[in-house]
């Protein structure tokens, strides 16, 4: 008897396989194309063409309906500016099909491999994304793309990115000055050419600023504590689990339960036992929406770990955050060759109130006690005047930035 086996290919292989595929596929495809450039000089002249020869001009390439909220005012700028752009999707049901647009052409292209051998084959003249990783795994530069832009999509350190996340990058536009010198350390020590660096502001906090403040205050409102962590095993839900969530869940207030996105497809099982363990309780509330505004609204004080939405909440609520105490491990990420605290942390503890594990017994006490003094206030200001620069403005500078990188590159 013979029996048969799968044959299993690890990930990293597998990552391999698909990088020579795509080379071999790239050669073939480069090669018909020089030929169709030539055949559409021939035949329908350079009007069908952008300058050099690109078959697109302004781009933008978005993972899913989650980044929306960053490029929403930059499209919309595009649009306004009688400017033709293509908007590049990962996600089916991307709000901006939701739209009728003149000048915006909204494109689904596909998941997986499907995107990348999308992307690995783009020929445009800029191209605006908030994808880490170019040309450091399946992600790679297009032969016949000018120019590739990073757009940050949260306020905090660039160096929380996995290894290498933005050293390939040509610009890398920035929320704050601050996050200029760890860009330019790593460019140093890694041998990398200086990439443009711009400060363009924070464009998702704009449109949640108008957003949450259009949200209508509750009725009847019940004091609300949200637990909002980051994902993997040093993250809050992973680390502490029901050590936190049930001296919580004894209390009278409503506990919104919000992970981070990446828990759903990282961390399922421990999600599915957490919902499980608390499918009872009518005061725990699990909250999946892509936006965060609509929990961030409700909550009157915050529980997280290291997660970006600490700041989302310092800065458009106003209002109080416990931070878990957390081993961060750096080693994944560019921050281990930083030798010094990353802001974040820094911020953290002057606009924070640290929470031990040995306090979450006393947790009902320790949140009632939870005082919101101009200390923490200052800090949080301070913060965001650091971390949000050019409040309301960052779609028309994003905007900017792509016509005159396109012109001055002409």
């Amino acid at each position: 008897m013979y029996s048969l086996h799968l044959l299993y290919i690890d990930p990293g292989t597998g990552s391999a396989l698909f990088s020579i595929l795509i080379g071999a596929a790239a050669t073939l495809y480069f090669l018909l194309r020089a030929l169709l450039l030539k055949l559409k000089f021939g035949f329908f002249g350079k009007n069908n063409l952008s300058k050099d020869g690109y078959i697109k001009k302004y781009v933008i390439y978005s993972e899913g309906r989650q980044y929306w909220n960053v490029f929403k005012s930059t499209v919309e700028e595009f649009e306004k500016n009688n400017t033709e752009l293509h908007y590049l999707t990962s996600s089916s049901d991307d709000p901006v099909f939701n739209i009728s647009w003149k000048y915006i052409k909204p494109e689904y292209i596909g998941e997986g491999n499907k995107t990348f051998a999308y992307l690995n084959f783009l020929s445009a003249e800029i191209v605006l994304m908030t994808t880490p990783g170019l040309n450091v795994y399946q992600l790679k530069r297009s032969k016949t793309v000018k120019h590739y832009s990073h757009v940050l999509h949260s306020p905090a350190d660039t160096t929380t990115y996995r290894l290498f996340g933005l050293d390939y990058f040509d610009s890398i536009l920035l929320t704050g000055d601050y996050q200029t010198n760890d860009i330019r350390y790593l460019e140093k020590i890694r041998n990398l050419p200086e990439k443009k660096l711009v400060t363009v502001g924070c464009s998702y906090l704009d449109v949640y600023n108008q957003k949450i403040k259009d949200i209508p205050p509750e009725n009847n409102h019940q004091f609300t504590v949200l637990v909002s962590p980051s994902w993997g095993q040093s993250a809050l839900l992973s680390r502490y689990g029901e050590k936190l969530l049930d001296p919580l869940s004894d209390c009278a207030w409503r506990v919104i339960i919000r992970p981070h996105p990446q828990s759903k497809k990282s961390e399922k099982e421990m999600l599915e036992k957490l919902e499980n363990r608390y499918k009872d309780n009518k005061n725990i509330v699990w909250d999946y929406e892509s936006d965060n505004i609509y929990s961030l609204k409700k909550a009157d004080i915050m529980i997280s770990d290291f997660s970006g939405i600490i700041y989302d909440y310092m800065f458009l609520c106003d209002k109080p955050v416990l931070y878990i105490k957390h081993d961060f491990d750096p080693r994944p990420y560019d921050a281990d060759d930083i030798d010094h605290e990353l802001w974040q942390f820094r911020v953290l503890k002057e606009a924070g109130l640290e929470l031990n594990e040995n306090d979450f017994s006393n947790i009902k006490e320790i949140i009632n006690n939870a005082s919101d003094n101009e200390g923490l206030k200052k800090a949080r200001n301070e913060a965001k005047e650091t971390a949000w620069q050019y409040q309301h403005d960052a779609g028309k500078n994003i905007y900017n930035f792509m016509i005159n990188t396109v012109n001055k590159a002409g």
